[in-house]
């Protein structure tokens, strides 16, 4: 295969997937990774692609307007899946409470919650709410608040005041940005109070990001790394991020 053919196949791979790393595609085309990097080096000078630590990412996800629920559900959605499988290891006991913050990332671990689990769940996703209203041994309860249309999720002064009074033992978060400079960041003030919220009102806060999210900074810093117990993602970070992640303690679960 020519440069130029691999290079056009991994940009309709990436555009479909959302992300691919550089093992992943060394091992599809056969060529070494450094070959594999030259090819990303080329893609991203012609706009189609975004090269991140260990890999790319189509270049509309690290883009700086933000993307809808529906647009970021098919970015990566079986590195979702995966992390919300995953994720049911951090689910409390039964009886126990879980916090589901808004995103497409939580709302696969909401689907994931193995039917007749009982536990209280509390969210201010639309989209989260959907999915377990319902649910058998799930009991839902939606928060208040004026309802972003872009994200689907509730979001104001009375959403913040009215998670400040709740204790919830595990909380499920996602996020727009994962740094070791700035943490976790989004791009809209009101959501990232309410997620600097949810991180305040649990025992236990498991971070729920695919690799696209890694060394990238939104507008709006919502808490440093150390706010965080546990990363559940589908490529280990590595780099300044791995290293600031391990100086925090951060337990990090890669999703098979």
């Amino acid at each position: 295969m020519y440069a130029e053919e691999r290079q056009r196949a991994i940009s309709d791979l990436v555009a479909a997937r959302g992300r691919a790393s550089v093992t992943e595609l060394a091992e599809r085309y056969d060529v070494t990774p450094e070959t594999v990097r030259r090819d990303l080096d080329a893609l991203e000078r012609l706009g189609g692609v975004r090269r991140v630590h260990g890999g790319v990412v189509a270049a509309g996800v690290l883009a700086g307007a933000e993307s809808g629920v529906g647009e970021r559900e098919v970015l990566s959605a079986e590195a979702k899946r995966a992390i919300g499988e995953a994720a049911r290891a951090f689910l409390p006991p039964a009886g126990g409470s879980v916090l589901f913050d808004a995103g497409t990332t939580t709302i696969a671990a909401a689907r994931e919650i193995p039917a007749g689990h009982r536990l209280a769940a509390v969210t201010n996703s639309l989209a989260v709410a959907t999915t377990l209203a319902g649910r058998d041994g799930v009991e839902l309860r939606m928060l208040g608040g004026r309802i972003r249309g872009l994200t689907q999720a509730a979001v104001g002064a009375g959403t913040v005041a009215e998670i400040a009074g709740l204790h919830a033992d595990v909380a499920f978060l996602g996020t727009n940005g994962l740094s070791a400079r700035r943490g976790l960041s989004t791009p809209d003030a009101e959501e990232a109070a309410v997620k600097s919220a949810l991180l305040n009102a649990a025992d236990v806060v498991v971070l729920l990001a695919d690799a696209s999210k890694f060394d990238h900074e939104s507008l709006v810093s919502v808490g440093a790394l150390d706010r965080i117990d546990a990363l559940v993602t589908d490529v280990a970070p590595v780099g300044e991020l791995g290293a600031a992640l391990a100086e925090h303690d951060v337990t990090v679960v890669v999703a098979p």
